[in-house]
């Protein structure tokens, strides 16, 4: 059977979703459980690849095991099993050729910027803290340049194939004062696009940059003239949709 099933996670103490041979990794933890629940070996893929630090509520993988009991059952022993920071949201069984990343039809990502004068220990690990005040207005316009079709190789760089063009169909900040809210929807991401994007909108909060500029950094793909990454623990893998 092949299952699919959504995870969250804390990501503060990995390397990062993918497998890697040495450091604790999301990919690690959940094979090794459903190893341990199983007594099988398998390779779980993801719907993405998120880096260090980053957080998920919606992260979408599949794995193939030979299981003689219910869903249900499968998603309390795995529960049962990884470590505190991740968790089995849902599993279901489905098609044999499902794929996470390749049938997903879109991908919503959070990003919470904290702004106020004076940082929240609390809230450290999943909020990016900017003292000063920051022009939501000019943000949220900003922010529309980036809805549609468009080469985003100014903020990021293709985890496969070559091309840059992705296809965005929300970008918008919501202000939950103190804290800064954005979220944005798309096909697909390139590698440290939304940070590098999040990052380049809170210049344009400070002052330092127009909200015109965004279509301009868009034209010329000019990764060097965007703005810096913005740290990873502000940012969430929030949802992915598919046709079902």
């Amino acid at each position: 059977m092949r299952y699919r099933a959504t995870v969250a996670y804390d990501g503060s103490d990995f390397l990062g979703f993918q497998y890697q041979a040495r450091g604790r990794t999301v990919q690690g933890e959940l094979e090794e459980a459903i190893r341990r629940v199983t007594r099988q070996q398998v390779r779980v893929a993801a719907a993405g690849r998120t880096d260090a630090g980053v957080h998920a509520i919606g992260q979408v993988i599949s794995f193939c095991v030979e299981w003689s009991h219910s869903v249900d059952d499968l998603q309390r022993a795995l529960n049962a099993t990884l470590p505190p920071d991740v968790a089995i949201r849902d599993c279901r069984v489905v098609r044999p050729d499902f794929h996470p990343r390749f049938d997903a039809l879109w991908r919503r990502y959070r990003y919470t910027v904290l702004n106020a004068p004076v940082r929240s220990p609390l809230e450290r690990r999943y909020a990016h803290h900017v003292a000063e005040a920051l022009d939501v207005a000019a943000m949220r316009r900003a922010s529309r340049h980036l809805i549609g079709t468009h080469d985003f190789a100014a903020f990021g760089q293709p985890t496969q194939g070559v091309s840059t063009v992705r296809q965005v169909l929300q970008a918008d900040w919501v202000d939950e004062s103190p804290r800064l809210v954005f979220v944005i929807t798309g096909n697909a991401f390139l590698r440290h696009m939304v940070r590098r994007l999040v990052g380049t909108l809170i210049e344009v909060g400070r002052g330092r940059r127009s909200p015109e500029d965004i279509a301009a950094l868009l034209e010329r793909g000019d990764r060097a003239a965007a703005g810096p990454l913005a740290p990873a623990g502000g940012l969430c893998l929030m949802e992915i949709g598919y046709s079902d």
